[in-house]
Order: structure tokens, then C-alpha cells, then sequence
């Protein structure tokens, strides 16, 4: 299992592309969110993923950062369905509110020879809190994160006696626990240092610092952690500054990745 982050900041970036992700296996590979534009065309392509072998789809929430992308990878999906040249359909996974939003978005600014495939070659599939499907031959078990501002869903997923949990982009919830708990991988947002929170003001905005999310991975007994959802405007520095602090609290394996960059799970 790999996963790749194609991009890793929060929704007002310019330095790099908002966070979204694709944990790819034995030529399958499963995109969660997709960013706020047909960027994700760019940033799959420069990461070298062939975005015909994404079959599956998670959409965490409705928030522009996440969702617009996925508007654009289903016009690219329907368009090559169209055509004759896309084997196979796409599974959009996603709570009852982003679906309707995905259906009346694409109703609104899609073609009709591309909306023919809604339901034909793309499928959008509820999920509820709680509840488990299969992805890439693997569990999967969604759940509500609780969020304060827009209903969102995280995951969990088993796979070879491992635990991988995302948590959204928003701070934990007590609720989480059972998910996030004694996880092999713990994907979390800190979207600034500690030390620079008044600058940020990361929770005014419902979000965690470094710090905060090191904690919680230290005390959840979590073996490696990633970090995403970020400000840019310490992009040149961020691995480095953010690895210093995160050490701190957590003594588990620390990855602050950079967009396009793929790490071995």
C-alpha cells in the first residue's frame, strides 16, 4: 500500500494544492477528495498515477477545497465513458449531503452526454455513520467526525494487520476514538505550528496546531502520523519547522509531507 498526497495544504493555499490523497495498491488505487479544481488532473499526472485505475472515490465533505475536483475527475471519467475508452465504472463515495450536491452540481454544469453516466458507469453510494464497505479488497469503515462546521465523514481502513485512520480536516472528536485509537497510520490536519497559532489562529477556525495533533497521536498509541492541511506560507520550511515541533510530542514516526510526494505504508 502507498499513498500519495497530491496535495497537502488548506483552502486558501496559493504555494501548493489543497489536501486530498490516493492510497494506491496492486494498480488500484482509491482517491479521497480532490481538491478545489481540475488542478487534480495536473497533480495526478505529475505524480505519475494513471487516473483511469481510480475506481473509487471518497468525498469527506462539501467544503469547495474537496469537492470541486471531483466534479472535474467525474467530466474526465464521463467524458473517456463516452468515447468507448474507460474500462470498467467508479464508485463516489460520500454522506447523503455530498451526494446531492455532486448530483446537482453535475446536472447544472456537465453535458449531457457526460451526465448520461451518472448512474450507468458512475455511481454515487451513500454511506452512513458506522458503516462498512469494501474498497481495493479491504474493510473499510466510515464515520461522522462530528464537525461544528459542515458534516463531514473520516474512514478507516484494515489492511495487511494495519490500521490506517483520516480523520477529516478538522481536530479530533472524542468519538473518533475508537477509530483513531492504537492506529498503524494516523492521518490528521495541523494547519500551523503551536508557536505561530496568534498568526494563524488555527482555532478560530476549528483546527488543530502541530502540537495538538502530536499529543493526541502520542497518547491514542498511534505508530506513525501524517500531517496535512497546512499553511503555506512557510512552504520551503514547513517539512522542517513542523518535524521539530512534532518530535516534541510524539514519538512515533513523523511524516510532513510535500505535495506529489509518496510514502510506503
Amino acid at each position: 500500500m502507498e499513498l500519495t498526497m497530491l496535495g497537502t495544504g488548506n483552502a486558501m493555499v496559493t504555494e501548493c494544492y489543497n489536501t486530498c490523497f490516493v492510497l494506491s495498491e496492486n494498480k488500484e488505487c482509491f482517491l479521497v477528495d480532490a481538491g478545489g479544481g481540475n488542478t487534480i488532473l495536473h497533480q495526478l499526472k505529475h505524480a505519475g498515477i494513471d487516473w483511469m485505475k481510480i475506481k473509487n472515490i471518497f468525498v469527506t465533505h462539501k467544503h469547495v477545497d474537496h469537492i470541486m475536483g471531483v466534479v472535474w475527475m467525474i467530466r474526465k471519467i464521463t467524458t473517456a465513458m463516452h468515447k468507448g475508452v474507460y474500462e470498467g465504472e467508479v464508485n463516489i463515495y460520500a454522506h447523503d449531503e455530498v451526494i446531492k450536491i455532486l448530483q446537482t452540481m453535475c446536472e447544472m454544469l456537465l453535458q449531457k452526454k457526460e451526465t448520461a453516466w451518472i448512474g450507468k458507469g458512475v455511481h454515487f453510494v451513500e454511506v452512513k455513520d458506522g458503516e462498512k464497505r469494501n474498497v481495493m479488497g479491504h474493510d473499510i469503515q466510515f464515520f461522522d467526525i462530528h464537525s461544528t462546521k459542515a458534516k463531514q465523514f473520516g474512514f478507516t481502513m484494515w489492511y495487511d494487520n494495519k490500521k490506517l485512520t483520516c480523520c477529516g480536516d478538522e481536530p479530533y472528536n472524542e468519538y473518533e476514538k475508537t477509530y483513531v485509537e492504537n492506529s498503524t497510520w494516523l492521518l490528521h490536519e495541523a494547519f500551523c505550528l503551536y508557536r505561530d497559532r496568534e498568526q494563524f489562529q488555527p482555532y478560530e477556525k476549528h483546527h488543530s496546531t502541530v502540537k495538538d495533533a502530536c499529543e493526541l497521536a502520542q497518547a491514542l498509541h498511534v505508530k506513525n502520523l501524517v500531517l496535512y492541511h497546512t499553511e503555506d506560507q512557510n512552504i520551503k520550511e514547513r517539512k522542517a519547522l513542523y518535524t521539530k515541533e512534532g518530535r516534541e510530542y510524539f514519538h512515533g514516526n513523523l511524516f510532513v509531507p510535500e505535495d506529489l510526494e509518496c510514502i510506503k505504508l
